[in-house]
């Protein structure tokens, strides 16, 4: 087994000569120098890594023009013996955006990968080197540590620079985890900034703005500019390049609680009334924008495994894309009206679960299971408030866990975000209208850069139990990043005895809960 200390010492000096520790100071990890000529091509918004396992992982990086593009990686900083790769091209159809697939990469490696942009008019023109970095997962067994959070820019809390900026993303950063884990709520496409925002002491709050963030999104030009923003502030550039993200997406990509439900005709932000029509465009742009991989069956699929060594596989939810509309949520047989994953999601699921070797399954869904989460009237998450039976979209999900149950499928963990604060829940059926199952955890954690709300009342349907909760206190709600109820999560698997420690953190670095789970192991 390759020592980690190793490791530590090569990315942390990638990070000192690269400026990845300048966090405070703005010096972005991977963005372009300040003096550059004109007539050259730029990186506009660093780089990003993605959906990494054990030989291979995506990497993305923008251009601000048409540029022919050439990637080379290597196992070392100073990228002696590089492996180079055929150039792409970056062009307007895809927003000057490219991504690629680094594979053949060897396992439990640290890897630094760069692009370098020439202008397609003038082979002349070349940009200088743009510089990233991940590590990939290991073959055999050694400690694995990552972290989750969501919710990144929402209820009008933008960048303030003299705030520090999103700094939930710097202080991830400096755990050096393998990964982290962005929940959804990636972007808020439906909430505009203001240039200011007078705060409950009489300060103000001074978010930078862009034109994509004056008004709600409905182009795909709109869409895209909601992820280009993100990437401005210099911590999302930092840990970004020094530490892959793995993405899911919830509602906010697109508009609050959107389904087939959703109704526009009487909301006068938006000139485009048709939430498919909507949905699609934030799609591409989420695609074009996140490295994530492509899947040649279903090209704009957000569900997907990602095997990160012998103790750990990561199942990757979409609770958004395949549901039905949003409603009472009181169907009392299963069908395409009380769907939440759909038909096909779920045999993906329960199939992948089933011939999972690794030791423990991470089930991160983009919503919790057992919170109440209203729409209006209606209801947007799978709780429905009736404590019972399991109804409506409920049914997929006692589905799943009387499957998980009966398959003897062990050390199932669920990680979620959505509802703006942090929570430990515990399920079981001693407590459940619904019992046939096997207890487990769900821990909740978000938001990274928004408002803070909750706490939300629990369904007991499932069973859950709070073991730990941190939220704004009673009247308070949509609490600013400054007001230091920003939260994420950190997971850490002991390589030697395959323990789980779950920390429940906020955005000064303070643990707030801790729990540590014994794996069951087989014979």
């Amino acid at each position: 087994m390759i020592a980690r200390s190793r490791f530590t010492l090569s990315r942390r000096r990638f990070m000192l000569t690269s400026g990845a520790a300048a966090l405070t100071a703005g010096a972005g990890l991977a963005m372009p120098a300040i003096s550059r000529a004109a007539s050259r091509p730029s990186f506009t918004h660093g780089v990003q890594s993605g959906d990494v396992d054990a030989s291979s992982g995506m990497v993305w990086t923008r251009t601000d023009r048409p540029a022919r593009v050439e990637f080379e990686w290597a196992t070392t900083d100073s990228f002696k013996n590089p492996t180079k790769l055929h150039a792409l091209t970056s062009s307007p159809q895809s927003d000057l955006a490219v991504k690629r697939l680094l594979d053949g990469l060897p396992s439990d490696q640290e890897i630094f990968w760069r692009a370098v942009a020439t202008d397609l008019g003038d082979v002349n023109a070349v940009s200088d080197p743009i510089v990233g970095h991940f590590r990939t997962a290991p073959a055999s067994r050694r400690s694995v540590k990552f972290a989750w959070s969501g919710d990144t820019v929402g209820q009008g809390w933008g960048i303030d620079e003299a705030r520090g900026g999103m700094k939930c993303y710097g202080t991830i950063a400096r755990h050096e985890p393998d990964f982290f884990l962005h929940s959804g709520d990636t972007i808020y496409a439906d909430g505009p900034l203001k240039d200011e925002v007078e705060l409950a002491d009489g300060s103000l709050w001074k978010n930078i703005v862009i034109p994509e963030k004056t008004k709600v999104a409905e182009t795909l030009d709109e869409y895209r500019g909601q992820w280009k923003y993100n990437m401005m502030d210099k911590n999302v550039q930092a840990l970004s390049a020094s530490v892959p993200t793995f993405f899911q997406w919830d509602d906010h990509e697109v508009m609050n609680n959107w389904s087939s439900s959703k109704d526009l005709l009487a909301d006068d932000r938006y000139s485009e009334k048709n939430i498919a029509v909507l949905a699609a465009r934030s799609a591409r742009a989420f695609h074009e924008m996140m490295p994530i991989r492509y899947v040649p069956q279903e090209p704009g699929r957000i569900y997907r495994k990602i095997a990160y060594g012998p103790m750990l596989d990561v199942f990757f939810l979409d609770l958004r894309s395949y549901r039905g509309a949003n409603g009472d949520n009181l169907q009392t047989e299963m069908s395409e009206a009380a769907q939440m994953m759909g038909p096909e999601q779920i045999r993906w699921l329960k199939r992948e679960l089933a011939n999972s070797d690794a030791t423990w399954k991470v089930i991160a869904s983009d919503m919790p299971i057992g919170l109440l989460v209203p729409d209006g009237e209606k209801w947007e998450a799978v709780a429905n408030g009736d404590n019972g039976a399991a109804k409506g979209r409920e049914l997929e999900f006692a589905d799943l866990l009387r499957f998980i149950k009966a398959a003897n499928i062990t050390n199932t963990v669920w990680l979620t975000a959505d509802v703006h604060y942090t929570a430990a829940h515990h399920y079981s059926p001693e407590r459940a209208a619904f019992q046939d199952f096997e207890p487990f955890w769900e821990f909740v954690s978000g938001p990274i850069h928004a408002g803070t709300f909750g706490p939300n009342d629990l369904d007991m349907t499932f069973g859950p139990k709070v073991e730990f909760v941190k939220a704004p206190e009673a009247g308070q709600a949509n609490l600013p990043p400054s007001a230091g109820l920003q939260f994420f999560g950190l997971v850490e698997i002991d390589g030697d005895t395959q323990e789980m420690t779950v920390r429940l953190m906020d955005t000064d670095d303070k643990e707030l809960w801790k729990t540590t789970l014994q794996p069951t192991l087989g014979a």
